[in-house]
């Protein structure tokens, strides 16, 4: 498990995950020598005899860092042995430094190294995170086994190897003053797309055809792709920060569900550009997208022993290249190509593609597809084109929790220079990270500290590669093109012009303070000093505990003509306040502005302006109140108009609220004739269901009704609704739902729905748990061991998070459940199996799911269904040994387990089994990021019914196609 050491409970399970790291901030000038790589032995002699808690290796330089390794030799509250990675002189560090390392920690096995036990991860190590890495690296049982040779002559050999990365300041860096371009912000699990369209962005020759799509000023762009596009790329162009991507998916007609599925972009891209040549069908620009991406290629089917030959010529936007066995891009181009011989059950081998985790595979910055007289080309093609072409752009997945991580790299005008584009962050790239860090496979560091062990060692690549950008360099001045504001329409600069929103010289911002009766007010402006300082330096000024949040007023002054103008002076005695108008005729309280007034003068010099504000005569008699708080009880007081604001006790954010004097003398009668009966109104208002006794499980009506109401109140407003003249007539019968605690107890609760999975019933349970947010997943496991029936009592339980019928994540026991999320992903609690507590030291655990093949478009698909599992495999065991296990785990009965395939997956690729096949060596022995992407697939027919899986409460059981519904 990997989690500082301080932060880990005492009553928890060994479990491991992979955290990702996060940004922090950096001291500006941290020290990072290049190479920033190094390997550390750590030879730890009397091990058995260690009766401390904490040991700490001899401090080791790495990128200009010092380092320590830490371990529990005894555990960290497990009987695992605990081993970290330290910062070593983190309490000298000045405030807000920050740090960020790919390691491993490995022990090593010195009767045979190849059991050498050895764990990579990645953070960024910071003041609050110091150290990091793995609570249960490997059980203390097996350690002090001496036949497992990793203790000899009581002495233990531990590994450390390291890569030191600089990291950016990311509150203080701007995007656009150090590259020139800006991001989009990261909407959700559709970060793939951000890379997607920064790619189409930077085809200027794309961008050119999306301005000069016809669109008018009543378009909306939520629901007009060619608009959203449009302004999309207009921010991109001439904003100064990050551009959000709301509107343009709203136009696709996307869901909240969508947003948040894992598409996949090659598939996002031919739906987006079909649905842009629609759109430019019959306008200036048609064609442009068969300009740009469009390519053939040739289909035929020659017989050996007929003569006869089918040719069939279709068309392309993209080429999706096999990659297994392939080094470079010109390799898969000639698998591409090669001629396959199609008989029997070798008709169709798509099964067998596939890219293994970290394999090698290069890509040229120029790709020559007439190489070897142009031995890729169709005889027919056009042969005096020179089909030379630039490398534009690289796109990029590092494997990582649900999906991973995406980014680009793109040079935007075929420079020397790269850019990575990474959600938010631009940042200056150069051409070696750009391109030989995403081959994917190990990288070879040479060490750079002299004293320690000095053999070169390999750090596996978490970043590949996925989809690559072509531009051909006969036609590169044309599609490179120069884009202006000439070719943007009127209307669509006037629109996005109102979304930038205040020049920044007609702009104040204020800082929020928390007063004492709990309520938030901005409290004062900041100081000219203050408006030079950073985002980072202002959320320390403003929070007084840590908090990652800064929250500002913005304050905009209108002029006559509603345009924004410079704010006022503010002098000592100004002070800010705020004004809402109450309507008790609508029952409306709305607010209708601010004024700044001078401590010593009085309500009295406002009213005039105040009855302009809300539209009255000038002379009109208003009411003002001074509205306190409203929780956890409404506050709210009349202002005695005569008396200054000063003595009124009134300051900076305060609000008043005000309204016409009630008249003494009128037939009119309001429910809530002034401000605090308005607010105790609203502050106790309840909406009750009703049902009619006849249908006693369904909801009839609803009622807003108060808190204050009687019984005889509640009579009454429901014989009102049912048309009813007598309300004696309605029953004096209640029926009442009783919630497990008080509604204000349930407001600070988390709830969780979990799906418990007994280990000896084919049934599964869906329990609600209950507990305080800053619970952890230990106490749910606690509280839901009190509700389930337990194969033995001291049975272990762990927490799963299941999604798309896949296993993500084994929760650590300490992690919170504030930030656990079950309304898309899937919890699940079950029995650790024993076997699995036991695990020797060549047994490996791996994911087993179910899988069916479907064919969409040409295109061999995977998915998985059903209940996935882990499963234990052991060192040299057969397929056919494996099959029987898996049998009786599933009572699966033999007609049926007969017809069941048996296949290795690796990123969505399988590749079939035999029964004597070793299942062991197609599981790497390393840790890796996506473990779940590497799995034993049982293809078989799913016999369930298409449904959502109730019993889990999951709405999201079987995956939807990517659609652009607009």
């Amino acid at each position: 498990m990997l989690v500082p050491h301080s932060d880990l409970a005492d009553n928890h399970q060994s479990m491991e995950v992979v955290s990702q790291p996060e940004a922090g901030n950096t001291v500006e000038n941290q020290p990072l020598e290049d190479p920033p790589s190094s390997r550390f032995t750590w030879k730890i002699g009397n091990f058995t005899r260690l009766n401390i808690r904490k040991h700490y290796s001899d401090i080791f330089v790495v990128g200009g860092y010092k380092w320590r390794v830490l371990i529990f030799p005894k555990g960290n509250n497990v009987d695992f042995l605990s081993m970290y990675l330290d910062v070593a002189d983190a309490a000298n560090l000045p405030y807000g430094w920050s740090r960020y390392a790919q390691f491993s920690l490995a022990v090593v096995n010195q009767i045979n190294p190849k059991y050498t036990i050895r764990k990579d991860t990645q953070h960024q190590f910071n003041g609050r995170e110091s150290d990091w890495g793995f609570t249960s690296f490997t059980p203390l049982s097996e350690l002090y086994d001496p036949s497992r040779g990793y203790l000899v002559n009581d002495t233990l050999i531990v590994e450390a190897e390291v890569l030191v990365r600089r990291v950016l300041d990311y509150w203080t860096y701007d995007s656009k003053k150090e590259t020139g371009y800006v991001g989009l912000k990261n909407q959700g699990a559709t970060c793939y797309m951000n890379s997607l369209l920064q790619t189409l962005y930077h085809i200027p020759y794309f961008r050119k055809a999306v301005y000069h799509m016809p669109t008018t000023e009543n378009d909306m762009p939520s629901a007009s792709i060619p608009l959203a596009l449009q302004s999309l790329f207009y921010k991109l162009q001439y904003s100064d920060s990050s551009v959000a991507t709301k509107e343009l998916t709203k136009s696709f007609g996307w869901d909240t569900y969508d947003s948040f599925m894992q598409h996949d972009v090659q598939e996002l891209n031919r739906v987006l550009c079909e649905k842009l040549e629609d759109k430019m069908k019959g306008t200036v620009v048609e064609g442009t997208i068969q300009q740009l991406f469009e390519g053939h290629h040739m289909n035929y089917i020659e017989c050996i022993n007929v003569d006869y030959k089918s040719t069939r010529k279709e068309s392309f936007y993209d080429l999706q290249l096999d990659v297994k066995g392939c080094c470079d891009v010109y390799a898969s181009f000639d698998k591409y190509v090669e001629v396959e011989r199609l008989e029997g059950d070798n008709k169709y081998h798509a099964e067998q593609y596939g890219l293994q985790i970290n394999d090698r595979y290069e890509f040229p910055l120029q790709l020559d597809l007439d190489r070897e007289n142009g031995k890729y080309l169709s005889p027919d093609a056009d042969r005096s084109v020179r089909n030379l072409y630039t490398l534009h752009g690289v796109l990029v997945h590092s494997g990582g929790v649900h999906g991973g991580h995406y980014y680009a790299f793109i040079r935007p005008t075929l420079s020397d220079q790269w850019y990575k584009f990474d959600d938010e962050r631009v940042t200056k790239e150069d051409m070696k990270r750009a391109l030989e860090e995403q081959y994917g496979g190990e990288e070879e560091l040479p060490p750079t500290n002299p004293g320690f062990n000095n053999t070169p060692f390999k750090f596996t690549k978490y970043s590949n590669a996925y989809m690559l950008v072509y531009i051909r360099e006969s036609d590169k001045d044309n599609i490179i093109c120069n884009v202006d504001e000439k070719d943007i329409a009127e209307h669509l600069r006037e629109e996005v012009a109102k979304e930038f929103g205040i020049p920044v010289q007609f702009q104040r911002f204020w800082l929020w303070a928390k007063r004492q009766n709990h309520t938030y007010r901005p409290n004062r402006p900041l100081a000219p000093l203050e408006e030079n300082q950073s985002v980072g330096q202002l959320r320390e000024v403003s929070n007084k505990v840590n908090n990652a949040e800064l929250k500002l007023f913005l304050e905009v002054e209108l002029g006559p003509d509603l345009c924004p103008i410079s704010p006022p002076c503010k002098m000592k005695e100004d002070i800010l306040l705020f004004f809402k108008l109450y309507d008790p005729e609508k029952e409306e309280l709305r607010y209708v502005g601010r004024l700044f007034v001078k401590t010593n003068d009085k309500p009295t010099e406002i009213l005039t302006k105040l009855n302009e504000m809300a539209g009255y005569a000038p002379d009109e008699e208003i009411e003002l109140y001074e509205e306190i708080k409203f929780e956890p009880s409404v506050m709210c007081e009349p202002i005695d108009k005569k008396s200054t604001f000063r003595a009124s006790q009134l300051e900076d954010g305060d609000i008043i609220c005000f309204q016409k004097s009630p008249l003494v003398e009128t037939d009119e009668q309001f429910r809530c004739t002034d401000v605090p009966s308005f607010l105790e109104y609203v502050h106790n208002r309840q909406v009750v269901h009703f049902r009619s006794l006849e249908k006693p499980k369904e909801d009839d009506f609803c009622l807003e009704l108060s808190k204050l109401h009687t019984y005889d109140d509640v009579v009454e407003r429901v014989a009102q609704h049912i048309g009813l003249d007598d309300p004696s007539k309605i029953s004096d019968i209640l029926y009442y739902e009783v919630l497990d605690i008080p509604l204000p107890e349930l407001q600070g609760l988390k709830t969780l729905k979990v799906a418990f999975h007994h280990a000896t019933k084919d049934e599964v349970v869906i329990h609600t748990i209950r507990l305080p947010k800053q619970s952890t997943v230990a106490d749910v496991i606690n509280d839901l061991k009190t509700k389930v029936e337990l194969s033995h009592p001291n049975t272990e339980l762990r927490l799963l998070e299941v999604f798309y019928h896949k296993i993500y994540k084994i929760f650590p026991p300490n992690e919170k459940i504030e930030n656990i999320n079950d309304q898309y992903w899937t919890l699940r609690a079950e029995e650790i199996p024993e076997e699995e507590k036991n695990l020797g030291p060549n047994d490996r655990l791996i994911h087993v799911y179910h899988f069916t093949k479907e064919t969409a478009q040409n295109q061999m698909q995977i998915q998985n269904f059903g209940e996935p599992f882990f499963f234990v495999i052991h060192e040299g065991e057969t397929l056919a040994e494996i099959k029987i296990r898996i049998q009786n785990r599933l009572q699966v009965p033999d007609e049926e387990f007969a017809k069941w395939k048996f296949a290795f997956l690796s990123l969505g690729r399988p590749e079939y089994l035999q029964d004597s096949d070793v299942v062991s060596s197609r599981f790497q022995r390393r840790d890796v990021y996506g473990a779940w992407e590497q799995y034993l697939g049982l293809e078989h027919s799913d016999s369930a019914p298409k449904r959502a899986y109730s019993t889990n409460q999951n709405r999201h059981t079987y995956e939807k196609p990517v659609k652009i519904y607009n």
